[in-house]
């Protein structure tokens, strides 16, 4: 919104910084985090008081998470508040990309608010059709990924089959073309991205910092990928209009750092389905604007390895009757082995961090 600042640089020449990327990322992670920071407590209070009991809490989960009762769910309300509240300051609205991210966004968070509203209203963790749920983010991935989808066909910058096309990492110059079929192509990575976060959604902190780990090493693609320099000279995919996505991303690091500040332990607040399912898909949305999506399974390694250890287990169980962890997802099972609850969430955090090194570093091995 205050991009359009810009036209008044001529008289007043400050008001062109409003033109740089790079600023208006920092300032819409500032932004972003002062928003949850000075609303939070208000939110928590308010959520606090009208759902009473609260998340409830798994009877066959550790022992530890008893004393969690009572705590409300939700929080990612102030996510929500703050990333979408930064975003339409700070980034260009007139960028589909920007649109079609914050579409997906809202859209996951919507899905997210009405699991958590059935969870804490039944006191029960059977919240919202499991079927019905992922056709609705399927609905909702898909319509983004057409028009995203439609935009890249419309640059003309890479051959007309650009935009279905899926890159890979370590090769310059192959592309598959997928058609029509990238739409459930990218539909399937935005949805399986938000679901894969909500699965890692289980111990305080545990989501929220690989999620900003997740979302700096994507503000940093997005911004190569948005600048035909820095892309034709790292040998990766030109995707104009996408720079602007690291204003968004931007506001979710923000957000992420306000969130943590309630959600440390002990947590006053946990982000629910409403916020792990709008963060999963929000970076799971940029990875395939940038044309990354590959890469992110890569950056987002720890989510892909919380999500296998429950399809394993469901898997196992179903065929033997038996369990390969002794509780899924795996960073239960971690602390039904004895570790701490920050034992696991620091170490998970140290993983995160060498995933997202090793991701960045496909940007060059080309």
């Amino acid at each position: 919104m205050l991009i359009w600042l810009v036209e008044l640089s001529e008289h007043l020449k400050f008001l062109n910084l409003f033109r740089y990327i790079t600023f208006r990322t920092g300032a819409s992670l500032f932004t972003s985090a002062l928003i949850v920071f000075l609303f939070g407590p208000m939110i928590i209070n308010s959520l606090r008081i009208r759902q009473g009991k609260g998340q409830p809490i798994r009877a066959d989960g550790p022992q530890t998470h008893f004393k969690k009762a009572g705590t409300p769910t939700m929080g990612g309300l102030m996510i929500l508040a703050g990333i979408v509240g930064s975003s339409l300051l700070w980034a260009d609205l007139s960028n589909v990309y920007v649109v079609a991210t914050l579409l997906v966004t809202l859209g996951f968070g919507a899905i997210g608010f009405y699991d958590d509203y059935l969870k804490v209203s039944k006191q029960s963790h059977k919240g919202f059709s499991g079927k019905a749920r992922l056709g609705i983010e399927f609905v909702i991935a898909g319509i983004a990924v057409f028009f995203m989808m439609r935009a890249a066909l419309a640059s003309g910058t890479a051959g007309s089959t650009f935009g279905s096309s899926i890159a890979f990492p370590f090769v310059k110059d192959f592309m598959l073309n997928l058609g029509i079929m990238f739409v459930v192509f990218g539909g399937f990575v935005i949805v399986s991205a938000g679901n894969a976060v909500n699965l890692t959604d289980g111990l305080d902190g545990l989501a929220i910092v690989p999620v900003m780990i997740a979302a700096a090493s994507f503000g940093v693609i997005a911004y190569l990928a948005g600048n035909a320099v820095f892309a034709n000279y790292l040998q990766i995919n030109f995707v104009p209009g996408t720079g602007e996505l690291s204003v968004v991303l931007g506001a979710v690091i923000g957000a992420g750092l306000g969130f943590l500040w309630f959600n440390a332990p002990p947590a006053a607040i946990f982000m629910g389905d409403t916020g792990s399912l709008a963060l999963g898909g929000t970076i799971g949305t940029v990875a395939v604007a940038t044309k990354h999506e590959i890469v992110m399974a890569i950056i987002g390694g720890l989510f892909v390895m919380e999500t296998l250890s429950v399809i394993i287990q469901v898997g196992f169980f179903k065929l033997t009757g038996r369990r390969v962890f002794l509780m899924a997802p795996i960073h239960h099972h971690f602390e039904k082995k004895g570790w701490t609850e920050s034992q696991v969430v620091i170490r998970f955090w140290i993983i995160a961090v060498g995933l997202a090194l090793l991701g960045l570093s496909t940007l060059k091995l080309r």
